[in-house]
């Protein structure tokens, strides 16, 4: 089942509605794979490309793909937990700033997108039937673990799509 609008912020909807999936746990395991076989054909010089100036290398895309996994499973679960608390949002321009990407391994870097993508799927997975339709606030707004399982998903593709379409990457 899909979420519906209510269930997350309208910024997420652009990733949302890149998912049309009704089994959003199996597309996420499946494009775990995709990811996980994009990252292991990107060498190193190719994985400091920058299509301009001031975007984020291929290095970065990825690195940031790994903070939002992290952030949308830390939320999902404390939301499947029932944490009443706002969680809070964050800025993906300073983590991107803050966290050295550039200077990881690539294949560091897939190895944590890994763990962590392998993480968030055991404890979705594992989620009681009705923990998918919890509802918290993340960064001030209303969200259920359904949706952010969706946005998990979106997200990426959003992302895998723009290392296509802009770093000409064959992902």
């Amino acid at each position: 089942m899909r979420p519906e609008a209510s269930d997350f912020s309208p910024a997420f909807g652009r990733y949302v509605s890149l998912c049309p999936e009704e089994d959003v746990l199996s597309a996420i395991e499946l494009q775990s794979s995709e990811t996980q076989k994009a990252l292991a054909s990107v060498d190193e010089t190719r994985a400091a490309y920058r299509y301009a100036a001031d975007k984020w290398s291929v290095k970065e895309v990825f690195g940031h793909m790994i903070d939002t996994e992290r952030i949308m499973g830390y939320r999902a679960i404390c939301i499947a937990r029932g944490e009443t608390e706002s969680l809070p949002g964050f800025d993906e321009q300073t983590y991107a700033r803050n966290a050295g990407y550039d200077a990881w391994r690539i294949g560091d870097l897939a190895e944590a997108y890994a763990v962590t993508r392998r993480s968030n799927i055991v404890a979705l997975r594992n989620l009681p039937a009705d923990a998918w339709d919890r509802r918290g606030v993340a960064n001030n707004n209303p969200v259920t673990v359904r949706a952010l399982a969706y946005i998990l998903l979106g997200h990426e593709r959003h992302h895998l799509g723009v290392l296509r379409e802009r770093y000409h990457l064959g992902v």
